[in-house]
């Protein structure tokens, strides 16, 4: 939540200007009494940076996608298993993938298709995709911390203008597709930020300041005003002498206007969003609207100073009575295809591929055999995800599955096995950190004997 001088307290006592005391500035949960303005100026200048840091882009499909439609095709299985799409070269010899992602085949060099994800616990949601952790694994006090909220404790901000850990998850029908994690045992200040609300090109509502909103924060007079106005107020109460680090953090964020600036495309070259495809602003159904421009917004905000980019997008469960699976899939995965070949291309073109992760990815697979309703149900014992940039070694196939496409057969690999990647590319030991919980047990990035895929590192 994001607001300023919201409603007040009834209960407590009123200040000149008719807000109470505990009227601060709130940021996700952070309180700010208020700050002087060579504070605001302070921020605003240590926001400003060139320099390139460790930053991760989880971008999650909601619904389960069909690892025998995407990247894992068995042209040799029956007519039944192998359905309606023939596999196309690409420019890796011996990797090939589904006709309908001709733009990622011409740059194959640059990915890597991970087709033998193993230990999906089948829930319909994107917990695993969030947390690497099966939503029935006993949870410590306080609950498993989301990847970005890792990220965000032990690696802090780059600068003050831009929170360490960002959602563009929209709130679905669906809501489990919606729930981008929390900071669990870690706590309130590493949750995601979440900048998207209820609408495809709106902010979240709880980022409308009063009189100012997200978009408008290049508006500095008003804002100064604003904070100048309660400084006056409080200052004879002491309570800005008791504002913490994150205040500081909350502040920076309302003193520049960078964080409203990565989200504004309209600064971005049109070329490049042109690059990107055009998005659609409907919700799929209970699912997510088809906002590939986000896919430019996630790196714009790694730009600005995120360290990690977690999105929802479109909807990938067409396994009813409406045999959409087939239809649907030639629909979606052109634009999936311009969109990630668009930001994989940015990020070598800016010279992030070494330092940005991507991975795309759902929280199961689909049934290797045809339904009646020509589409393919819940598959959770295998499944797939496309990684990318981290300077990693792209350009190979991490796994196999059997003829039909039904278990992996080489190379299993854990949810949690693609967080430990993750996490290396970004610079955390995932054997080394240790934190303890609400309860003093010491917890780790991952489990126990699972390490970072080494074929990748």
């Amino acid at each position: 939540m994001l607001t300023i001088f919201g409603p007040s307290d009834r209960n407590s006592s009123r200040l000149c200007d008719q807000h109470s005391r505990r009227s601060f500035l709130t940021v996700g949960g952070m309180a700010l009494g208020g700050v002087g303005l060579s504070n605001v100026f302070r921020a605003e200048g240590e926001s400003r940076t060139n320099s390139s840091h460790k930053a991760i882009i989880n971008i999650y499909m909601p619904g389960g996608p069909s690892h025998m439609d995407l990247w894992d095709l068995k042209p040799d299985a029956p007519a039944e298993v192998r359905g309606d799409f023939r596999p196309i070269a690409t420019n890796v010899p011996g990797i090939e993938i589904c006709e309908l992602f001709p733009k990622m085949a011409q740059m194959m060099d640059k990915f890597v298709p991970v087709r033998s994800i193993s230990d999906a616990d089948g829930g319909h949601d994107g917990y695993q995709c969030m947390t690497g952790h099966r939503r029935g694994d006993r949870k410590p006090p306080g609950g498993w911390p989301a990847a970005g909220s890792w990220v965000s404790r032990l690696q802090g901000s780059v600068n003050n203008a831009v929170p360490p850990n960002v959602s563009l998850m929209y709130t679905t029908g669906n809501r489990t597709w919606g729930e981008t994690g929390d900071g669990g045992f870690l706590g309130v200040a590493n949750s995601p930020f979440n900048l998207v609300g209820r609408k495809a090109r709106s902010s979240n509502e709880s980022m409308v300041l009063q009189g100012i909103s997200l978009e408008r924060l290049r508006d500095r007079d008003q804002l100064v005003r604003s904070i100048d106005n309660f400084k006056r107020a409080t200052d004879t109460t002491g309570v800005m002498e008791s504002m913490d680090i994150y205040s500081q953090k909350a502040m920076g964020i309302l003193a520049t206007s960078n964080l409203a600036d990565a989200l504004d495309l309209s600064k971005e070259d049109p070329a490049v969003v042109a690059r990107y495809g055009k998005s659609d602003e409907k919700f799929q159904r209970d699912g997510a609207p088809k906002m590939i421009e986000n896919f430019c917004i996630a790196r714009r905000l790694v730009e600005a100073g995120a360290r990690y980019v977690s999105l929802n997008y479109s909807r990938w469960d067409w396994h009813g009575g409406d045999g959409m699976n087939f239809p649907r899939s030639r629909q979606e995965f052109p634009l999936l295809d311009q969109g990630l070949s668009a930001l994989v291309t940015d990020l070598h073109e800016r010279g992030l591929d070494q330092d940005v992760s991507v991975v795309v990815w759902g929280e199961f697979g689909r049934t290797p055999r045809i339904n009646k309703n020509n589409s393919r149900d819940h598959w959770p014992r295998v499944s797939c995800a496309m990684m990318a940039g981290g300077g990693m070694r792209t350009g190979q196939v991490i796994g196999r599955t059997n003829r039909m496409g039904e278990h992996a057969v080489e190379r299993p690999v854990k949810f949690q096995e693609v967080f430990a990647t993750l996490y290396k590319n970004a610079g955390l030991d995932t054997g080394a950190v240790r934190i303890f919980d609400q309860g003093g047990t010491p917890r780790y990035l991952v489990d126990n004997g699972i390490e970072p895929i080494h074929e990748l590192i």
